[in-house]
């Protein structure tokens, strides 16, 4: 069985969670707060950050969202979450969107440690580009939820790339309850409420965790 290091408010780690539910593989939750010293992250991922898988062997590990989610398309390919290799450009749209609710997710993260400073430490100019990568990022995933043409945002079958805004828009409304998206994007919040009724979404929805270690 796996053992999935996760943070429960994480986007990326909910974006394997998710994935694994979809294709029934058991795995072992074990939540962390990756910024705090006690973390085991180190001891699996030389870059310290967390989803981690560790594989069954209790040793190897692979680690970073999206390569992660790679590596299980690869491993266990029976419940496919990409469309199939023949449709080339499905394929590379489903992981086009993922790379900018990643990204999304990404200058999310930056700002929430940011704004996490001491006032006198904080830089608004650095919170300021970090947001407007969010509304780039925001407006482009309203569009193409406005244009999809069946219940997923690419072809007839949840994808990565609906796990990736689902993901995305449950961390907002986990780290970033004030933000107006919803409002702003009908269409995107509509096919986010569609997702949180799997019970793959129900099962990994986000909370906040608490930090210890001082944010400098």
């Amino acid at each position: 069985m796996f053992t999935l290091i996760s943070a429960t408010p994480s986007p990326y780690a909910r974006k394997v969670r998710i994935a694994l539910a979809e294709k029934n593989l058991p795995f072992t939750l074990q939540t962390e707060v990756p910024w705090d010293n006690t973390t085991k992250t180190p001891q699996y991922n030389p870059l310290e950050k967390l989803p981690v898988l560790i594989l069954e062997d209790g040793k190897s590990a692979v680690y970073e969202s999206s390569y992660i989610l790679e590596w299980l398309e690869a491993k266990y390919p029976d419940t496919p979450l990409l469309p199939s290799h023949t449709q080339v450009d499905d394929r590379l749209f489903a992981r086009k969107i993922e790379v900018v609710a990643d990204g999304v997710c990404d200058a999310l993260v930056l700002a929430f440690f940011e704004n996490m400073r001491e006032p006198e430490k904080k830089s608004q100019p650095w919170v300021d580009r970090q947001m407007r990568k969010v509304e780039g990022g925001l407006r482009a995933l309203g569009e193409w939820a406005e244009q999809k043409q069946g219940g997923y945002l690419v072809g007839d079958r949840l994808s990565l790339a609906d796990i990736a805004v689902g993901s995305l828009c449950g961390y907002l409304a986990c780290r970033w309850p004030s933000h107006g998206w919803a409002d702003t994007y009908p269409a995107l919040k509509k096919h986010w409420q569609m997702l949180e009724e799997r019970p793959s979404f129900q099962d990994t929805r986000p909370s906040p965790q608490t930090m210890k270690d001082k944010i400098v």
